[in-house]
C-alpha cells in the first residue's frame, strides 16, 4: 500500500464520507463465530476462511468480511430501523494472489423500504469512496448484475424449482452456470455415474431425514470433524436436487431463451429496452422485476450515476451465497478483482436469527488494491 501519510488521509476521507452519509461507525471483534460463515457465505468464501476453536469446542474464525457481524451485532441490539453503519478494519481471508490480512472498509445499509433508492445510494456512495480514496471512478470498470431478475426469468420459464435452485446457486460463478446448463439441456447422461445405490435410491424417493442420517454416519466413520465441508443436511439437500436435474432435461427453446438472456451485456442505459424486447418477444411476463430494474435506474440517476458509465451484465454475479438482488463491482481495467463491491442481501438477517425479514445492501472498499491502482496511476 501507500505510504502512511498516504493511508492516514484515505482513512480520513472515507471516515469523513460514511458520516456525512449517516452511518454509525462501528467495529466488530476480530475473533467471531465461524459458523454463520459456514451456513451462509458460501464456498468461494467459506474456503478461505482462517479456522481455529474455541476453548468450549466451538468453531470460531478470523474475521473474514464485516457483513455478517455488522448484521448479526444489530439483531443483538435490536436497533430501530433504517439504520446505516459503516465500518474501517483488517479482515483475514486465504489467497494466493496477495496478503492474507488487509484493510477493507464500506456502508451497510438495513431496514430501508425503498429497495430502489437504497440500491442507488450503495453504488453511489461506493463510487463516492472511491473518488474520497484518490481513484477516479471514470478510469475504472463498474459492471452491475441482478440476481432478482435472473430469478424472475427463470420462473418466467416455468423451469421445476429444482432446476431454478441450482442454477440460482451457480449464479456468478461463470464456469459452473455454464456447467449446470450443459447439463441441463443434455438430462442426466453420466451425470450420476458412480453414486453409491443406496444414496441415490433414497434422493430419488426424496427421503431427506433418511438420507441426511446415513450420510452423517458415512461422515462420522469416515473421521470428518464437523464443519470440514458442508453439513450431512445440505449434501442431501443438494443431492436430493442433482438426482432431480438429472433425470430431467432442459427444452431446446427454453434453453435458447435462457441463453439469450444471459447473452444481455450492454451499456445500463440501454438494458431495460434490451430486458423488454426480449421478454416480450419470448412471450415472457417479468412484471415487479423488470419494474423494479427500471425504477432503480431513476434512482441511480437521481443520485448521479451516469447509466451510460455503467455496463449492465445479465450473467453477472458475486460469488457469495447471500446475495439476492443488485450486485455491482468496480475493477481496473482488464482486472478480475474489484476496488469496489457490493449487492443487495434481503434473506441473510432472517438467516442470521431476525425475528421479520429486513432488506439490505451494503458495499465494501478494498483498500489495498486502491492503493496499487494509484501508485501504478503515478508510473
Amino acid at each position: 500500500m501507500g505510504g502512511p501519510k498516504d493511508e492516514a488521509a484515505v482513512a480520513a476521507a472515507l471516515d469523513a464520507l460514511f458520516a456525512q452519509r449517516g452511518a454509525e461507525t462501528v467495529s466488530p471483534p476480530m475473533i467471531l463465530p465461524a459458523d454463520p460463515y459456514l451456513d451462509t457465505a458460501g464456498e468461494a468464501l467459506r474456503r478461505r476462511i482462517f479456522l481455529t476453536r474455541g476453548e468450549g469446542g466451538e468453531n470460531l474464525c478470523l474475521r473474514p468480511d464485516f457483513t455478517i457481524p455488522v448484521c448479526i451485532d444489530h439483531i443483538a441490539h435490536g436497533t430501530a430501523l433504517p439504520k446505516r453503519y459503516s465500518y474501517r478494519g483488517l479482515v483475514f481471508r486465504q489467497r494466493a494472489d496477495g496478503p492474507a490480512e488487509f484493510v477493507q472498509a464500506g456502508i451497510e445499509d438495513l431496514g430501508e423500504e425503498n429497495r430502489a433508492e437504497a440500491d442507488a445510494r450503495a453504488l453511489a456512495d461506493a463510487l463516492a469512496g472511491l473518488s474520497a480514496a484518490g481513484v477516479d471512478p471514470a478510469r475504472l470498470d463498474i459492471v452491475l448484475g441482478d440476481q432478482g431478475l435472473f430469478e424472475a426469468f427463470l420462473r418466467a420459464l416455468g423451469l421445476p424449482e429444482g432446476w431454478q435452485r441450482r442454477l440460482i446457486r451457480t449464479f456468478g460463478h461463470d464456469g459452473q452456470l455454464k456447467a449446470a446448463l450443459a447439463a441441463l439441456s443434455k438430462g442426466g447422461a453420466g451425470t450420476l455415474d458412480g453414486l453409491d445405490d443406496d444414496l441415490l435410491d433414497l434422493a430419488r424417493d426424496r427421503e431427506e431425514g433418511a438420507l441426511i442420517r446415513l450420510i452423517a454416519a458415512r461422515m462420522e466413520a469416515a473421521g470428518l470433524p464437523p464443519h470440514s465441508g458442508r453439513s450431512p443436511g445440505e449434501v442431501a439437500s443438494r443431492l436430493i436436487e442433482k438426482v432431480a436435474v438429472a433425470e430431467a432435461r432442459l427444452g431446446d427453446a427454453a434453453l435458447a431463451l435462457l441463453e439469450d438472456f444471459l447473452g444481455v451485456d450492454c451499456s445500463l442505459s440501454e438494458a431495460g429496452d434490451r430486458l423488454a424486447e426480449l421478454a416480450a418477444s419470448a412471450g415472457l411476463e417479468l412484471g415487479r422485476a423488470l419494474t423494479g430494474f427500471e425504477t432503480r435506474n431513476l434512482a441511480l440517476q437521481a443520485a448521479g450515476v451516469d447509466l451510460a458509465t455503467v455496463t449492465y451484465r445479465a450473467a453477472f454475479g458475486r460469488p457469495i451465497d447471500y446475495y439476492t438482488g443488485l450486485v455491482f463491482e468496480a475493477r481496473a481495467p482488464g482486472s478480475g478483482d474489484p476496488l469496489a463491491g457490493g449487492g443487495r442481501y434481503d434473506r441473510l438477517l432472517t438467516i442470521l436469527g431476525a425475528t421479520a425479514p429486513i432488506p439490505a445492501v451494503g458495499f465494501s472498499l478494498w483498500l489495498d488494491r486502491m492503493a496499487g491502482f494509484r501508485e501504478g496511476a503515478k508510473e
